[in-house]
């Protein structure tokens, strides 16, 4: 596709635009409760099931893990993994806050949260100068996302696909408010939610891949974060303690379970690596799914994960990176390989936040000792809270890209302002020296790293990096012989062509893309934009009615389509579909203003 921050920015530009110059020619016309890892009161121990029907490596949900492992389970419950995502339930409804009404001045619109017969729902609304509501749109929220820690969000369902709503809770400032994201725009109810993102907050979600937004029936096989999500399909182990068989085909060093303890440290980094660890660009393997990713193998199998190479003057990065910050600690680096995430961190266990400074001073002390530490102990007992190892090492800081939020910083520095170890700045390799390979197997760094694999990563760096630009297209170029069927590559040369000025050859490489495939919302809104702008309706008008069956919550792809049948005269199928897209996204005013022409009414003052 070309990159979004060519094209987003300037797309509704062009669309308006499009529709003034084609109407000027057609005539008018509080805490949240534990999870069901927890067995329910009063209810009959029952049988384990019966691992066979699942299939050798098949999940089987952690509530059959609790039936054996009861108390570990509960202790999990209580996490904030284990707490990753919750159903709307009467009983949670009463532990959370449920009432919100808001004005966002730079959208100029309205938000309000309630419940209402034992649901929760969340509203959008615009008003005129006169105080009219212009629209309402409500929907019922399904699930809530996330423990608490620093907020949580909430989803919803619409035929078979999964959107953000538009507030979000956060945990600092004890109020509901615009959703992460956001601040760029306003999506309404229409945001979908990705696998990428889906698989680090719930269990065992059920995304279609490049799906964008869809997802299987029912969506979830299991909602929080669960047992198998760290310890692999659990069927051949639950089988082998059925039977008292031990597979063969199974044994490994953990047998028919993973157990990350006895792991090499750097196969169990790779379980946490995998929603911990975002780096600059994240590339799933050719033929690989998220799900495809089982704890015990290596990440770089299935999702490469990049990082642009520390500079000594680039400021230190936000979000999720507590691999790399770890890997460059002195902790890390003396242990010879040793340390690894669950040296310190016991996944199944949250300490109190009271309790949480000295329990971790516990593990610092076994590797360290009282005199490790320079400051005086007079000193460091007076401080609060005392003898806080974590707090003065760990500082957490606040988060850039996503408001009220803080994180940990993992690199266990001696003083806060403490700048990178030289060793960040050589751990790019001869293969990809412009890119440190973060999920190289141990032994690989220097194994050339697949073509097309750097393209898509240049893709997401080259907005935020713009020396990634050329690259990308210089790669595009190289790569345009060889595979010149690949969704991936068109769509790079569609850029291409965007930044020559091409739109000719930029809407042959698009059309290119999606007859190879691509299910990109953004190949086929630039296709269709570019066919519009050509006048070139027929060929729009296959390819937009094309685009909606596969992206059915796409307004662009609406707005295009009634510009195109109004173009060529079919005025009922455009109203028809204007109208209901304005039903399905009463938030987009372009497509208010363009229903409006075509029914020939007047513009109003504040459309």
């Amino acid at each position: 596709m070309i990159p979004a921050g060519l094209y987003t920015a300037a797309r509704f530009a062009i669309i308006l635009g499009t529709v003034i110059s084609l109407f000027a020619a057609l005539p008018l016309s509080k805490s949240r409760g534990s999870h069901a890892l927890q067995k329910e009161e009063h209810q009959p121990q029952q049988k384990p099931n019966d691992a066979t029907q699942f299939g050798v490596n098949a999940y089987v949900g952690s509530k059959v893990c609790v039936q054996c492992h009861a108390p570990i389970a509960s202790k999990y419950s209580r996490t904030d993994m284990g707490r990753s995502m919750s159903e709307i339930t009467a009983s949670l409804l009463e532990n959370i806050p449920n009432s919100a009404s808001l004005v966002d001045e730079r959208l100029q619109k309205h938000f309000d949260l309630y419940v209402e017969d034992g649901k929760l729902f969340q509203s959008e609304y615009e008003k005129s100068p006169d105080g009219e509501e212009v629209f309402r749109e409500t929907h019922e929220v399904n699930w809530i996302i996330g423990s608490g820690a620093n907020g949580f969000g909430a989803l919803l369902k619409r035929s078979d696909f999964l959107f953000e709503a538009p507030l979000s809770f956060y945990s600092k400032t004890k109020s509901w408010a615009l959703s992460p994201g956001y601040e760029f725009g306003d999506y309404g109810f229409n945001r979908p939610i990705l696998p990428g993102c889906i698989t680090c907050h719930s269990g065992q979600p059920r995304a279609v891949l490049d799906g964008n937004g869809r997802f299987l029936e029912p969506p979830f096989h299991e909602l929080a974060i669960g047992c198998e999500n760290c310890h692999g399909p659990g069927a051949a182990h639950v089988h082998e303690m059925q039977e008292g068989d031990s597979n063969e085909a199974t044994n490994s060093p953990t047998h028919s379970i993973v157990n990350p303890a006895k792991l090499k440290p750097w196969l169990a980094d790779n379980i946490c690596m995998s929603c911990h660890q975002t780096g600059d660009a994240m590339v799933l393997r050719p033929g690989k799914d998220y799900r495809d990713f089982k704890p015990g193998m290596p990440l770089d199998d299935t999702l490469a994960i990049f990082m642009v190479p520390p500079r000594r003057d680039s400021p230190q990065t936000d979000l999720l990176e507590h691999y790399f910050s770890m890997a460059l600690s002195k902790c890390y680096r003396s242990s010879g390989g040793r340390l690894s995430c669950i040296t310190c961190h016991d996944p199944h266990v949250e300490p109190p936040k009271q309790e949480a400074p000295a329990e971790f001073r516990a593990k610092c002390l076994e590797c360290h000792n009282e005199k490790s530490c320079a400051l005086p102990v007079a000193v460091r007992q007076h401080k609060t809270p005392p003898d806080d190892c974590a707090g003065c090492h760990m500082p957490k800081r606040q988060v850039q890209t996503i408001a009220h939020a803080v994180l940990t910083n993992h690199r266990i520095v001696a003083q806060a302002e403490e700048p990178y170890p030289d060793a960040a700045f050589h751990m790019a390799s001869p293969q990809t020296p412009d890119l440190v390979h973060l999920t190289a197997i141990p032994g690989t760094q220097g194994d050339a790293i697949s073509p097309l694999l750097l393209l898509q990563a240049y893709e997401q760096l080259m907005i935020p990096n713009p020396e990634y630009r050329g690259r990308y297209f210089a790669l595009a170029k190289q790569l345009e012989s060889t595979n010149p069927t690949n969704a991936h590559v068109l769509e790079a040369l569609a850029a291409l062509a965007l930044e020559q000025k091409d739109d000719g050859k930029a809407i042959e490489t698009l059309s290119a893309a999606v007859k190879n495939g691509s299910t990109s919302p953004q190949t086929y809104e630039q296709l269709g934009t570019f066919l519009v702008r050509a006048k070139r309706f027929s060929e729009a008008l296959r390819v937009l009615e094309s685009g909606i069956k596969l992206l059915p919550y796409d307004a662009m792809l609406h707005q295009l389509l009634g510009i195109s049948y109004l173009s060529v005269g079919k005025n009922d199928e455009a109203r028809g579909l204007l109208r209901q897209a304005v039903q399905a996204f009463p938030q987009d005013r372009a497509l208010r203003q363009l229903l409006r022409n075509s029914e020939g009414k007047s513009t109003p003052t504040n459309p």
